[in-house]
């Protein structure tokens, strides 16, 4: 597949040798920060001057989704296709490993003549890596999300020493490439840690939410926030001093929903990261163009499955059939360039979400456990645990949800708020809720729409009946079911030493 797509598309290769002009494109996607953690959303502490700028100049798509965890982002955002059918349905290996056969995005762009530079995250696995799937151009520090200081980046294969935060590196790092390309066109994928766990910034960011009151997780999450929108401002200014601001396609999106600012604010949303319910997957998507796509707001039902058609073609990069008949984003062209609403922009879509994060070897018992269907408005989801003895006894968003289930009111990324951001939804009944009036999901509106629940339902059932195959043959139940106990043992060890290192 591979050669037939460098074969195919080789003589658009020759389109920048020939004086075509292409826009540029940044694609910058943010870890675990939520849609509600920018100040133009309504957020209470935030300043972020240069995201409220960004999305001022844009098209901000208003009902955006993405997945509800890291990597399956990823996959789906690099593909155009749910996660679970590039095998990747968890965050931890060999969950994580996007399948080896998936065609992505950067190998299309680069077929129509672009560079590819991947910095930052990647969470996809390392068979193959970046380095190997189209990204010509790839940087990343050692020691991941746990290195936030005078980070060594590797950048193609030669290490760096840096100075300073590890974001302000990355964004170094995209500069730099972006100068090295010269007058060819460019993607660059910025993935940033920033503000996953664990939590750290520069003193000066943290110390303002120190003064006003928050405690020191809170102040450290909206830091990292802080460093983000102030290194977006720096990017700005160089592709204006730069004078690439005109051709460059600016588009900033954020991964899967809130984590450890929920307590502090969630713009009206129920639930976090890893949950069904609307705040687990709402994202931002601010989409800037100057001279050609006139700034708005816009409601239609989009995702990150739009991300590869929409890009492709922006930039005349043609998708092989083999590959475009499996995609399931939609152009989303015809909405950046109109000046008007358009209502009937495939207003029939439906989305499909699931947490998935069963303990491995257990994905048939987890048909209906934290998953969403969506269409239009409406959000139909299912938020329980399996009941599976077996399964209880591993790490695992079910034994969360037990717990919650149980009367817990402290829970991952919620303190006394676990009954409503958890919320157990009741067993084996889909709810339905009216997520443009009712984000907080409190008006179960199943019995009175029971049309609507037989449809989505089906719809669920049929997607379901033909996707599972599929991800089990990429590897989407493979592991041991302890990992994820490993994993949490580790973080727990990670935050021990950090409290003790601070005394």
């Amino acid at each position: 597949m591979k050669k037939y797509i460098s074969l195919l598309l080789f003589p658009f290769c020759l389109l920048p040798l020939l004086g075509a002009q292409k826009p540029n494109i940044i694609f910058i996607l943010t870890d675990d920060q939520g849609y509600g953690d920018v100040n133009a959303h309504g957020h209470p502490y935030l300043k972020t001057p240069h995201i409220n700028r960004l999305r001022s100049e844009s098209v901000s798509f208003d009902n955006f989704y993405v997945s509800p965890s890291c990597s399956p982002t990823r996959a789906a955002l690099l593909t155009g296709m749910h996660e679970f059918r590039n095998g990747v349905t968890h965050t931890i290996i060999p969950r994580q490993q996007l399948h080896a056969e998936a065609t992505i995005l950067p190998e299309l762009l680069n077929s129509a003549g672009y560079i590819s530079a991947f910095i930052g995250k990647w969470h996809l696995g390392s068979n193959p890596g970046p380095e190997k799937r189209g990204f010509t151009w790839c940087s990343t520090n050692q020691g991941g999300p746990l290195k936030h200081f005078d980070t060594t980046m590797v950048r193609n294969r030669k290490r760096i020493q840096t100075q300073g935060y590890r974001e302000d590196a990355f964004f170094d790092e995209a500069m730099t490439f972006i100068q090295e390309a010269k007058e060819q066109p460019f993607f660059c994928y910025l993935a940033t840690y920033s503000p996953h766990t664990p939590l750290d910034a520069p003193d000066s960011f943290i110390q303002p939410f120190r003064d006003a009151g928050l405690n020191d997780t809170h102040a450290t999450y909206l830091a990292m926030i802080e460093n983000i929108d102030y290194n977006l401002g720096r990017l700005m200014k160089f592709l204006q001093d730069t004078k690439r601001d005109q051709n460059t396609i600016v588009i900033m999106v954020n991964d899967n929903g809130v984590t450890e600012g929920l307590d502090v604010y969630n713009a009206n949303m129920r639930g976090p990261k890893c949950t069904a319910w609307e705040g687990g997957t709402r994202a931002f998507s601010f989409w800037r163009w100057p001279g050609q796509w006139k700034p708005k707001v816009l409601g239609n039902l989009t995702s990150h499955l739009d991300v590869l058609p929409t890009l492709c073609e922006l930039a005349g990069a043609p998708i092989p059939v083999q590959i475009k008949s499996k995609l399931e984003g939609f152009s989303l062209l015809p909405l950046l360039k109109s000046n008007k609403p358009l209502q009937n922009w495939n207003q029939d879509r439906i989305l499909y979400h699931h947490v998935a994060r069963w303990p491995s070897g257990f994905a048939e018992i987890h048909k209906y456990t934290m998953a969403g269907v969506r269409q239009g408005n409406h959000l139909m989801l299912r938020s329980y645990h399996c009941g599976n003895e077996d399964c209880l006894q591993y790490m695992s968003q079910c034994q969360a949800l037990r717990i919650v289930e149980r009367g817990g009111k402290n829970q991952v990324y919620s303190r006394g708020t676990a009954q409503y951001h958890w919320g157990v939804s009741p067993r084996d009944k889909w709810v339905l809720f009216n997520v443009k009036k009712d984000p907080g999901c409190r008006d179960d509106l199943a019995a009175k729409k029971p049309e609507l629940i037989a449809r989505l339902s089906s719809s669920y059932q049929h997607w379901w009946e033909k996707t599972y195959p599929e991800m089990i043959a990429k590897g989407g139940d493979l592991g041991d079911p302890n990992q994820g106990r490993r994993a949490s043992a580790r973080d727990r060890e990670w935050k021990a030493k950090k409290e003790a290192n601070a005394r």
